[in-house]
């Protein structure tokens, strides 16, 4: 099974890269489920149900969010009409929304798709391991095909410890937050798919997807400036693949994906040309 991970999406330039490349990566690595961050895409701040439809028309299956979902205060009243739209696991009980889904692909397989927040300099709220381990157990490899993690925080310490937790349990663990894609993805000892951060979906020539002058600013004045603008250049898309396997439901591969924008890109022709082999003529 192939799942894809886009890191989250910033403001419009994030968005239209979305539209551009999303259904190109779906043919390209015969994906059979989709999940994207998109809880920076209004503007940089928040998500609102026309950009759920939006993402949803060009191929995608799932998106997760983050520390950014409420604010655009218009989706509260929406997140528990839409399934596919996520908040972090372990917010409050009572809160609006859910933090996971046991969904379809699209010939039937099961994909447990969970979104949680961590804590270090982040919000205080309720543990994500004792949470998600809770999941894992009631939903366990074998039950399912695949299980995706998306780990939003800011301390790769936590992440990787998330990481590890779920080593042998979750087909793969992927962080996002930091809007800044790392190096470190893996498999782990026991068959989990690991990586720190995805990156996001914007523009690089910014400050972590705003504009570069306000965002220097706040740390130069130390005193309040102008409102964070977010920053409209052209996008890096940035993503990760993570294959596993049918029987076990671990990661067999994972590869990062990089499209457009100022970074340099990246692309597992190896992965592209498996899906091309297998597809039908």
């Amino acid at each position: 099974m192939r799942l894809l991970l886009c890191g989250d999406v910033v403001g419009r330039a994030g968005r239209e890269a979305i539209v551009a490349e999303l259904p190109r990566l779906r043919r390209a690595f015969a994906l059979d489920l989709v999940v994207v961050n998109g809880e920076n895409a209004a503007h940089g701040f928040g998500i609102t149900d026309k950009i759920c439809e939006q993402l949803y028309a060009v191929g995608c299956d799932v998106i997760t969010t983050g520390n950014h979902v409420w604010d655009r205060r218009e989706i509260i009243p929406y997140i528990d009409g839409d399934p596919r739209l996520l908040r972090p696991i372990n917010f409050p009980p009572g809160t609006p929304g859910r933090g996971y889904g046991v969904f379809r692909t699209r010939d039937g397989r099961k994909v447990l798709v969970a979104n949680a927040m961590a804590r270090l300099f982040m919000d205080a709220i309720d543990d994500p391991f004792a949470a998600i381990g809770k999941l894992l157990d009631e939903h366990p490899l074998g039950s399912i095909d695949a299980a995706l993690i998306d780990f939003h925080g800011e301390a790769t310490s936590e992440k990787t410890s998330m990481g590890y937790f779920c080593d042998g349990r979750a087909s793969a663990v992927i962080g996002t937050h930091s809007h800044v894609p790392a190096a470190d993805y893996r498999i782990l000892p026991r068959g989990t798919a690991y990586m720190s951060d995805v990156g996001m979906c914007g523009d690089y020539d910014s400050v972590i997807g705003m504009q570069s002058g306000s965002a220097v600013a706040r740390f130069v004045k130390k005193m309040p400036v102008e409102r964070l603008q977010v920053a409209d250049g052209p996008a890096t898309l940035c993503a990760v693949v993570v294959e596993t396997d049918d029987a076990s439901g671990l990661a067999g591969r994972i590869a990062p994906v990089r499209i457009g924008g100022s970074l340099t890109p990246t692309w597992p022709r190896e992965m592209e040309e498996t899906a091309r082999a297998l597809s039908p003529s």
